[in-house]
């Protein structure tokens, strides 16, 4: 994880009024879980203006629910390969997602999913993205993403708590 990693996301949530956090990944496919195992973490340690979505592959399934929040910040979070060491993290603007390869195999592209949900609720958005060792089939994270998952829901909830 970056060292300022905390400070961008603290940046990022100073003027948050209400947020969905979306986590995005395949449970089965070892770190592309990692979007799902942070938010899974986060129940019950947020308080009621941050709404946890565990959205899987498909977050356009959860359109609707994001729209009914109305939330000033939409953070999602996912696997993605960013070319860096496992573990690693971005936090990423809408601008910058084509130049990523988001690990997940989404049925709607995350960029259309993101400027549909910016249009309908004028939020801010980000994806938080975290570099996988390994996407193979499986259940788990591996070390270097599970430190990385503990670091971010530990910062999480720091901010959101």
């Amino acid at each position: 994880m970056t060292g300022d990693i905390a400070k961008e996301l603290y940046d990022w949530f100073a003027d948050a009024k209400k947020i969905v956090i979306v986590g995005i990944g395949n449970p089965i496919r070892l770190d592309d879980n990692v979007g799902l195992k942070i938010v899974a973490s986060l129940q019950g340690k947020v308080n009621s203006d941050v709404c946890l979505l565990e959205c899987e592959m498909v977050p356009e399934d959860y359109l609707l629910d994001i729209e009914e929040f109305n939330p000033s910040h939409v953070l999602l979070i996912d696997a993605a390969k960013l070319e860096l060491k496992a573990g690693k993290t971005r936090l990423v603007e809408l601008t910058e997602v084509p130049g990523f390869s988001v690990v997940s195999s989404h049925v709607l592209p995350l960029r259309l999913f993101c400027e549909y949900i910016q249009k309908t609720t004028n939020a801010k958005i980000r994806l938080l993205l975290i570099e996988p060792k390994t996407t193979e089939f499986g259940e788990g994270l591996s070390p270097e993403v599970q430190a990385t998952a503990e670091r971010l829901t530990k910062l999480l909830i720091s901010f959101l708590g």
